[in-house]
C-alpha cells in the first residue's frame, strides 16, 4: 500500500512539474488564438473565442513576403546543414575510430579542444573572412562550415559510438576482401544509425533556432529565416499584432515537435550509447 501511495505521489509530482515547465509554451499557444487586448488584459488562460485571424494575418508576412517564404528559407538552410554535418562528421569519426594515422591522439585532442573555445573568440575573424569572400547576405556562412566537420561534439559522439561496434564484424569483412570504403558504407554507417539520427536531430534543432548567426550574415528580407522574420515582425507591426506573432511562433515550433516525436527512440539510444561505449 505504501509503495502504491509513493508511486502515485511520484507521478503527480512529475506531472505537476511537467505542466510547470510547459506553461509558457501552452500560454503562447493559447495567446495565438486571442485578440491583443485579451492577451494582456484578460484573466482567463483559455481564449474566450478562438481567433484564427491571427494565423491568417501572421502568414501574410512582411513587405509582401509571406511566412511561407521564410519557412522555405529555414528548411533549405537546415536540410543542407544536416547533409553537410552528417557526411563530414561521419567521415571524421570513422577516421578517428577505425583508421590508424600519425598523431591520431593529438588530432583527436585538438578536435576536443575546439569544444572549449567560445564562439565569441571566432566571431570577428570569421566575419572578416566571410566578408572578404563576399559571402555576407548569403547562406554560405551558415552551410559551408557544416561540410568541414566543424562540430566537434558530433564528431566525438559518432567516434565513441563507432568505437563500441564489434571489431569482429570489421575483421570478417576484411577476410571477405572488403576495403576501407566498403566497410564504411556497408557496415559502419548502417550500424551507426542511432548516432546518425541523434546528429541529424540536433543539427536540425540548432540550425533552426540559430538566431544570432543568421542575424549576423543575412541582411536582405527576402532571405530571412523564420527566426529573423519573427524578430522583424515585432519591429514592423508594433503592439497591434501580438496574436499574429504568437501564431507564427507556434507554427515555427511544429517542425521541432515532429522531429522529437518521430525520432525520440533513436535520440535516446544514440546519446546513451555514445556516452557509455568506447
Amino acid at each position: 500500500m505504501k509503495r502504491k501511495v509513493g508511486n502515485v505521489c511520484y507521478h503527480v509530482f512529475i506531472i505537476m512539474f511537467a505542466l510547470l515547465m510547459l506553461y509558457p509554451l501552452l500560454w503562447m499557444i493559447s495567446a495565438s488564438f486571442k485578440e491583443t487586448l485579451e492577451i494582456f488584459q484578460g484573466t482567463n488562460f483559455f481564449p474566450e473565442s478562438f481567433k484564427l485571424e491571427n494565423y491568417a494575418q501572421g502568414w501574410q508576412g512582411l513587405s509582401g513576403i509571406t511566412f511561407g517564404r521564410f519557412f522555405f528559407n529555414s528548411f533549405f538552410i537546415v536540410i543542407v546543414a544536416m547533409i553537410g554535418n552528417l557526411s563530414s562528421c561521419l567521415l571524421a569519426a570513422n577516421a578517428f575510430a577505425k583508421i590508424k594515422f600519425p598523431l591520431k591522439g593529438f588530432w583527436f585532442a585538438l578536435m576536443m579542444g575546439t569544444l572549449m573555445l567560445p564562439m565569441h573568440v571566432k566571431l570577428i575573424p570569421q566575419y572578416i573572412m566571410y566578408n572578404k569572400l563576399g559571402w555576407i547576405n548569403t547562406y554560405l556562412p551558415l552551410m559551408v562550415p557544416k561540410f568541414l566537420a566543424t562540430e566537434g561534439f558530433f564528431v566525438f559522439l559518432m567516434t565513441q559510438y563507432m568505437r563500441g561496434l564489434p571489431r569482429e564484424i570489421d575483421e570478417a569483412a576484411i577476410c571477405d576482401g572488403c576495403g576501407q570504403w566498403q566497410r564504411f558504407i556497408r557496415i559502419t554507417v548502417p550500424l551507426s544509425v542511432p548516432a546518425i539520427v541523434t546528429t541529424t536531430i540536433f543539427t536540425f534543432i540548432w540550425t533552426w533556432n540559430d538566431f544570432f548567426s543568421q542575424m549576423l550574415y543575412i541582411t536582405g528580407i527576402e532571405k530571412f529565416t523564420v527566426a529573423l522574420a519573427l524578430r522583424q515582425f515585432v519591429d514592423a507591426t508594433g503592439n497591434s499584432s501580438w496574436g499574429a506573432l504568437f501564431a507564427m511562433s507556434t507554427l515555427s515550433l511544429l517542425p521541432l515537435f515532429f522531429m522529437f516525436v518521430f525520432f525520440q527512440n533513436y535520440l535516446v539510444e544514440g546519446i546513451t550509447a555514445g556516452s557509455i561505449k568506447g
